[in-house]
């Protein structure tokens, strides 16, 4: 209802109330002792419609007003004998009547023109509660576009502190990655040179020189590989997700670090399921996460003597979930930190920078799973973790 309605404006002052009862009820009254208008027939009407407007606009004291007013007008001017105050008992049941209809009309005029005020009240209150919402709604659509540009430029500076963390650590095995890209190639010049002696004999040996041949596209292609994995581990780029084995993750990242492996005298052993499902997740990440904990492992053991063992292992546990643990005989855990290796800049090396086994647990929790660590008997650590098979991993 629009509010410029009269029959909405609010009510007067309680002093106009009872004027527009007594105005009412003189009007009525006029009209119908007025000759002209014919409406001494229907006295009826006329102050059933004064009682209302002031019932309606003043409330229930101006409607029992303009009741009582309208009581004796009615009893003086309209019941037989009129313009007589005498009794008149045979009029009693009319009278009845008429003074039930005022009071009748007046109670319902007042109460539903209270009902009217409170469906506006609360009307004005919805449209004031929908406007908060709306206003709500506005900012919480704000607040989660503003959420999603911090998640994503969270996801993009823990992409690239992963990424610093495997150039650092890249960086610090050059000298064994380099041996392990000159084998090959050492090897590919080799069998070139000696394709080329039996080429050359005054009866050259074919089936030698292409068993020579052969040899040389397989140590360029081990060495291609093996550069492929390097750049992989360097490339900057948004996570990818897609189907890993991650038997295949373990075998190239061993590959990878035999050098340094060998370089430290450390025996490698695995031990991986043969029916091990794919997991959900990105494969340079879970390649950086194996490399931080083997490069673990070989640090622990570098300095100890006695048996030096690197045991990576791979199965499926009854949750149907990937578990991976790499475990050595190194100097195990530090004494009263073991709770904090996973925390940032925390690090027993002295050039460490603390970010290998946290950035790990970061993508580890990534993919939807864990990562924590244990002592290992008789001494040295291990390091587990486990992927779903089932869900999706986290974004």
């Amino acid at each position: 209802m629009p509010r410029s309605n009269p029959l909405l404006w609010p009510k007067p002052p309680a002093i106009w109330g009872y004027g527009i009862a007594v105005l009412s009820v003189t009007t009525a009254l006029i009209l119908t002792q007025w000759p002209a208008l014919r409406l001494e027939a229907a006295p009826l009407s006329l102050f059933l419609l004064a009682v209302m407007f002031s019932a309606w606009f003043g409330g229930v004291a101006p409607g029992l007003l303009a009741t009582a007013l309208s009581t004796p007008a009615f009893y003086y001017y309209f019941l037989p004998p009129t313009h007589s105050l005498a009794a008149k008992p045979e009029e009693i049941p009319r009278f009845t009547v008429f003074v039930v209809s005022l009071l009748f009309v007046g109670l319902l005029s007042s109460t539903q023109r209270s009902a009217t005020e409170s469906l506006r009240r609360a009307r004005d209150e919805l449209e004031g509660i929908v406007q908060e919402l709306q206003s709500a709604n506005e900012a919480l659509q704000t607040e989660s576009l503003e959420r999603k540009h911090a998640e994503e430029g969270l996801h993009e500076a823990q992409a690239d502190l992963a990424r610093v963390s495997r150039v650092t650590t890249m960086g610090e095995l050059t000298a064994s990655l380099a041996h392990e890209v000159n084998q090959p190639i050492a090897a590919a010049l080799t069998n070139a040179n000696t394709c080329l002696r039996w080429l050359t004999r005054d009866h050259p040996d074919l089936n030698e020189a292409r068993e020579a041949a052969s040899r040389i596209v397989k140590d360029a292609t081990r060495a291609a590989d093996i550069i492929s994995r390097v750049r992989l581990l360097f490339k900057k780029g948004i996570p990818q997700r897609e189907l890993v084995d991650v038997n295949e993750a373990i075998r190239e990242m061993i590959v990878l670090l035999r050098s340094e492996v060998t370089r430290h005298n450390i025996t490698v052993r695995t031990e991986l399921a043969t029916d091990l499902p794919q997991v959900t997740g990105d494969r340079v990440q879970l390649q950086q996460v194996l490399m931080n904990l083997i490069v673990n492992s070989v640090d622990a053991m570098k300095e100890v003597d006695g048996v030096r063992e690197l045991a990576v292992k791979s199965q499926r546990t009854e949750r149907e979930e990937v578990l991976v643990s790499v475990s050595d005989t190194g100097v195990g855990l530090p004494p009263q930190q073991a709770d904090q290796i996973f925390n940032a800049f925390f690090t027993t090396k002295v050039q460490g920078t603390g970010m290998g086994l946290s950035i790990s647990r970061s993508i580890v929790e990534s993919h939807g799973g864990r990562l924590w660590a244990a002592e290992n008997s008789p001494r040295g650590a291990s390091f587990h973790f486990v992927l779903s098979t089932k869900i999706e991993a986290k974004e």
